[in-house]
């Protein structure tokens, strides 16, 4: 892909879908992650009015008269929203007045309930719709089906792939932010990603909360990209970075409202033993982490380095991105119990089917990588639709009664 490339997103049509029938729609999602691109291609020919609070003199101007600020007969697309979060009374009182819908389209790299000062952020007037970097199936020009297809399917579901394991190791550490995407050059884009988490703490961190620790949030960044797809506590940081189990907890909360890392919860459904809530972290982008660990896609192939915990992460974020357009509605879990059954991703939809997945770092598999696929299939039964067991080799082999392995590339390919 080249910088100039322009990268179709899943994420428009349902934009498109929301300004048709939504008086406010928010594009929401990290910074570089391609919003105000594709508020350009939405805007088309359109009659449209563009802010950007980014700009100091649209900033001030929305400072100093809301309500003048936000005065348009046709569609107004304000991008960074949290920079002034006082915009959202006076859009609240304009769409209430005119309530025809498409009347504004947002963009934010903050969650807007995490904004300090923001007011009542527009219940029943707005839709958000989150804008991932890059899917593979993006960068890739591929389907991007694998949720539907699996629930679709189930174990029937088949795929045979000419990716190797070294070409999963480039993905992980290229990640899917369009700038770093554009570079070719890994340490060009080691540099890209170096300055883009500074600048996310200097700046969208700082705007949500003041951080008299700034040292202590990078060094936090480091580790939890140290310990990617793990379970995360508070507790278990304290000693590492000298700060209070309540100071990291709350930056955690930050580093997950501007969209850096993501919790994934625990899962249980009264299966007969405890599972823990705990949840585990993955990072939004798989190229921030790998550049935290200062690992390239050669060294992520020698034996002891976390492939397996940067594969894991690399295929939550994957699914995390595709749940925002799939047609099957799902939500996404991790599980383990006092019995140290773990499974890595669980799907549920909302007739409470299940897909399980595990995940593993090698060209080969075990039947003994289905174990804790097997003993969640005994609890749910005809619940759970498909174990499958994602690898980094290149084809479809079955391991049972509703067990598979398949391809990690399936979940694009498809």
């Amino acid at each position: 892909m080249t910088a100039t490339h322009l990268v179709p997103r899943r994420a428009q049509k349902l934009v498109s879908a929301a300004l048709e029938d939504t008086r406010v729609v928010l594009i929401s999602g990290a910074r570089q992650a391609g919003k105000s691109t594709l508020v350009r291609v939405l805007a088309g020919d359109r009659s449209v009015e563009r802010r950007d609070l980014d700009r100091e003199q649209d900033r001030a101007a929305a400072i100093a008269d809301p309500t003048g600020f936000v005065s348009f007969g046709d569609l107004m697309m304000i991008d960074e929203i949290q920079r002034v979060p006082e915009l959202l009374l006076a859009i609240k009182a304009t769409v209430d007045e005119d309530p025809r819908p498409g009347r504004f389209l947002l963009t934010g790299s903050s969650r807007l309930f995490g904004m300090r000062g923001a007011p009542d952020a527009l219940p029943g007037r707005m839709e958000t719709v989150e804008l991932w970097p890059f899917s593979q199936g993006e960068i890739d020009g591929a389907p991007d089906g694998f949720i539907d297809a699996v629930f679709a399917q189930g174990p029937d579901l088949r795929h045979e792939s000419a990716i190797s394991r070294a070409d999963y190791a480039a993905r992980i550490v290229r990640g899917g932010l369009p700038e770093a995407v554009a570079r070719n050059d890994p340490r060009r884009r080691g540099r890209f990603l170096d300055s883009y988490v500074q600048a996310l703490i200097d700046r969208d961190v700082q705007e949500l909360a003041r951080i008299e620790q700034a040292p202590a949030l990078r060094t936090l960044v480091r580790l939890l990209a140290a310990r990617s797809a793990t379970l995360i506590a508070a507790g278990a940081l304290e000693s590492d970075l000298q700060l209070s189990r309540p100071t990291i907890a709350r930056y955690l909360r930050l580093l997950e409202e501007v969209f850096l890392v993501k919790r994934i919860p625990g899962w249980s459904r009264n299966l007969g033993s405890r599972a823990t809530h705990a949840p585990k972290l993955v990072f939004v982008d798989s190229g921030i982490a790998a550049q935290q660990l200062a690992i390239d896609a050669h060294q992520l192939l020698r034996p002891g380095q976390p492939f397996g915990q940067l594969l894991e992460g690399f295929v939550v974020s994957e699914l995390a991105r595709q749940a925002t357009w799939s047609d099957q509605l799902v939500d996404l879990y991790h599980y383990r119990d006092q019995q140290k059954v773990e499974v890595d991703v669980i799907l549920e939809n909302r007739q409470r089917q299940v897909v399980a997945i595990e995940v593993k770092a090698a060209s080969t598999v075990r039947s003994d990588d289905f174990a804790g696929l097997r003993k969640l299939a005994e609890r749910l039964g005809d619940d759970l639709l498909a174990g499958i067991v994602l690898y980094t080799g290149t084809t479809t082999l079955p391991f049972g009664d509703r067990m598979r392995a398949l391809p990690v590339s399936a979940l694009w390919e498809i």
